[in-house]
């Protein structure tokens, strides 16, 4: 029975299955949404770099976040572009596996910086006095280093348990991309222990992330309702009014992607949302964090001044 398995040299991508005058402008609307990724969350970068009085452990967290969109974007999305303009559709097993990794440990570092913001901003409403002894820079590095250095170690984890698996077919994945749960199917052994791992692992990250948000932002509500000034409510809620925005879409479409029963969506439907999780969501992002943050328009402004000054 083993001499008689074929092991798997490349794999098959089939992605959207539509007709090639739609993938062409499907292409287009792709590369569009992905430049729009890239362009946003690097003026973002930039002007923190930029703008001295963007220096805070607010900006810092938020410089993070940037890198994490685009480079999570940039895992999956370029090959994806590459399919829909290519006729051979395929991946060599190790990009695919490395596809895999990535996109994972990107994953769930956006989580775990979205979880640290909520701290922040925690500390900084609820703690306004000993804000900056907490979250003195020393802080901001350890938290930022652990949430990057976990999540790659979490993702390796996984790629260990992949690779001890078998793979002889079949030679083609039903996704845009190498998503671990389809890769699992390319197995030919019980893949019981893998898929019971990463349940574990997404209920761990996702949901005790998601519990640590509520549990801050419950705090953080109940110091705002104490607070006697419209004003000061206003710009309290202002603060995290963008970062609430960024949680429920990132948080939303992780839980139904990794935690609703395969049963309940379609593959086509699963696709949707991955592309949302891993387009959408970065472009969104900077998005909103442009778009309702005034610190950040006002930093955008002050750089554009002084370019037109010179």
């Amino acid at each position: 029975m083993e001499s008689n398995r074929t092991w798997i040299t490349e794999v098959l991508l089939l992605g959207f299955q539509v007709d090639p005058a739609l993938e062409l402008f499907l292409f287009g609307f792709f590369l569009l949404f992905y430049s729009f990724t890239l362009m946003g969350n690097g003026i973002i970068l930039g002007l923190i770099c930029l703008d001295s009085r963007l220096h805070t452990p607010m900006y810092v967290f938020l410089s993070h976040l940037a890198i994490v969109d685009m480079s999570y974007a940039s895992s999956t999305v370029p090959k994806m572009l590459a399919n829909l303009v290519m006729h051979k559709k395929v991946i060599s097993f190790a990009p695919c596996i490395l596809q895999t990794f990535l996109y994972l440990a990107f994953a769930i570092t956006e989580c775990l910086i979205l979880v640290v913001m909520c701290c922040d901003r925690y500390v900084a409403i609820c703690h306004p006095l000993q804000y900056t002894l907490i979250m003195n820079w020393r802080v901001c590095t350890v938290l930022a280093s652990t949430c990057w250095i976990f999540s790659f170690l979490l993702a390796l984890v996984h790629i260990a348990l992949i690779l001890r698996l078998p793979f002889c077919g079949p030679q083609k994945i039903d996704h845009f991309f190498c998503q671990i749960i389809s890769v699992f199917k390319l197995a030919c052994a019980d893949t019981g222990l893998n898929q019971a791992v990463l349940f574990a692992g997404s209920v761990f990250v996702l949901v005790g992330s998601l519990c640590l948000v509520l549990v801050s932002y419950l705090c953080i509500l109940a110091a705002i309702l104490r607070i006697q000034s419209g004003e000061g409510r206003r710009k309290a809620f202002s603060t995290c009014s963008s970062h609430l925005c960024v949680v429920g879409l990132f948080f939303g479409s992780a839980i139904v992607i990794y935690m609703s029963p395969r049963s309940s969506h379609s593959q086509e439907q699963r696709k949707i949302l991955s592309l949302f999780y891993s387009l959408f969501n970065p472009m969104l992002n900077a998005l909103i964090y442009s778009l309702r943050n005034a610190e950040v328009k006002g930093a955008l402004k002050r750089v554009l001044w002084k370019q037109r000054s010179m």
